[in-house]
């Protein structure tokens, strides 16, 4: 049960009225290159995210445009700026804390929508049925690498007909393991 394991570093999810209040009415972001996950894509703009002590700049913004504004970053990250990001599944924002996103041409004050993304596995139904795993279903991941093996628990499978294999972890769990691209783990039940 072997899977890709990718690294899901800092991002945002914004929604169009974001957008087009941080880059300009009618903006539309510049795709750079597409994700592993199908429709998914990095765009070549960057934003700003302030907490109540500091501030991460550069940050990037995947799209497409979402129905909720969502920032993803790592402990690490949360401790710095000052913001007490919970452990959450994507999209599972209800009483999470907020911030201010800046662009070039405006900021937005969110006020929930900054989570530590908890580790997940994309899974296509034919992988999920072949292995046994069922949707929300919470496995285990073990890695093997040059000194820093690991098995991290509490990853969420994540079964849709639109997703492609991958395990996403954040940037500080890859540091953890010393993740490289390519870096394949195993699905443990």
């Amino acid at each position: 049960m072997n899977i890709l394991i990718e690294t899901s570093a800092r991002h945002v999810h914004l929604t169009q009225k974001s957008i087009d209040t941080l880059f300009g009415a009618g903006y539309q972001l510049t795709k750079v290159k597409d994700l592993s996950q199908p429709g998914q894509f990095a765009c070549q703009e960057r934003v700003t995210i302030v907490g109540e002590k500091n501030k991460l700049e550069g940050v990037s913004i995947l799209g497409p445009a979402r129905p909720a504004d969502q920032v993803e970053i790592s402990a690490t990250d949360a401790r710095s700026i000052g913001v007490k990001a919970p452990v959450r599944e994507s999209a599972d924002l209800a009483g999470s804390p907020g911030c201010t996103i800046i662009g070039p041409k405006g900021e937005i004050k969110i006020s929930e929508g900054v989570i530590v993304a908890k580790r997940h596995a994309h899974l296509i139904p034919e992988t999920a049925e072949k292995w046994g795993i069922t949707n929300g279903q919470v496995v285990n991941l073990k890695i093997n690498s040059n000194g820093r093996s690991a098995v991290l628990g509490d990853v969420v499978a994540r079964v849709r007909a639109d997703f492609a294999n991958a395990v996403h972890i954040d940037t500080d769990e890859s540091n953890a393991v010393s993740a490289a691209p390519g870096m394949m783990g195993e699905v443990v039940l």
